[in-house]
């Protein structure tokens, strides 16, 4: 495996590419000398890591607030997007897209310091790879999971604007959805324009596949989970029994937390509510580290 450092972006952030296997992935990091953990962000469907290091505007990014608060954040380009787009097809197996992620993780830490473990999280269509990575072996080791932006139902309105764009092969209607309300992002971002990106042909499966994959999921997840929806989420459902059917599936994970985010549409990481979103997630990921090291502390005076 080789590392390649790109030029650094605005602030502490570092567009970098790794090698995996002779495949090219590439992310934007904040690292921090002496982390208190590692957070690691999977962006959604049709975008890209900038999703979580908007440019000239550094209170709204996850990485740059991440950093001031102390810890090391990776914006993963997953695979098929990014660097890695040549390879789509290597990635059609959600087995081979989780090996691959682990291992470009590994390469972008390398000996790095991790503080007190590696937190995952996901957004919307990331919401797939951040649960399969928590539900695999390896997935017990990190110190948490949060999944924002996605469910099982969709609402009643979401479901006629899907069906309406299979029936006339429009896209239309679904910016409006997932942007929704427009006053609620920067201009520069809305409606997606710079941050765009060709998806690669597994999503379409992943999308489909999704509300079967996740109570599957979930149930062998067994680090603590934090649900984010947002206050003005158009797709998916978000009533309180919706929501609690969500986290009741989550049946051996030691802590689950459902979290309504003010303010946010179903973009909250590049919504003008993003820095509310982002404290209230690194306030749980400093959670989740406490508690690892109580774990640590418990299991060392057991064996004492």
């Amino acid at each position: 495996m080789s590392i390649e450092n790109g030029p650094a972006t605005t602030g502490p952030v570092t567009a970098r590419t790794v090698d995996v296997g002779g495949m090219r992935f590439s992310a934007l990091c904040a690292e921090v000398a002496e982390p208190r953990a590692v957070v690691v962000a999977l962006h959604g469907g049709a975008t890209t890591a900038q999703y979580f290091d908007l440019p000239d505007r550094p209170w709204l990014s996850l990485l740059q607030l991440g950093a001031r608060l102390g810890f090391t954040v990776i914006a993963l380009d997953r695979p098929g997007y990014g660097e890695s787009a040549p390879w789509d097809r290597t990635f059609d197996t959600p087995q081979h897209r989780v090996d691959a992620t682990f291992a470009a993780i590994d390469a972008l830490l390398g000996t790095s310091p991790r503080g007190a473990g590696a937190f995952v999280m996901g957004h919307s269509a990331g919401c797939d790879l951040a649960a399969r990575m928590a539900a695999d072996p390896r997935g017990n080791d990190l110190l948490g999971l949060e999944l924002a932006g996605t469910g099982v139902d969709k609402q009643p309105a979401a479901i006629r604007v899907i069906e309406e764009i299979h029936r006339t092969r429009r896209p239309g209607g679904i910016r409006d959805l997932l942007w929704s309300p427009p006053d609620g992002y920067p201009p520069e971002v809305f409606g997606g324009r710079s941050l765009s990106s060709a998806t690669p042909r597994y999503e379409t499966v992943v999308v489909q596949e999704w509300p079967t994959d996740f109570p599957v999921l979930a149930e062998q997840v067994r680090v603590p989970v934090r649900l984010t929806h947002a206050e003005h989420e158009r797709v998916w459902r978000t009533d309180p029994v919706a929501v609690g059917a969500l986290g009741a599936l989550f049946t051996e994970a030691p802590r689950v937390v459902n979290h309504e985010q003010a303010g946010c549409g179903h973009n909250m990481s590049v919504g003008f509510g993003a820095a509310g979103y982002h404290l209230g997630l690194l306030a749980f990921v400093e959670e989740c580290a406490v508690r690892a090291g109580d774990l640590v502390t418990n299991s060392t005076k057991r064996n004492d």
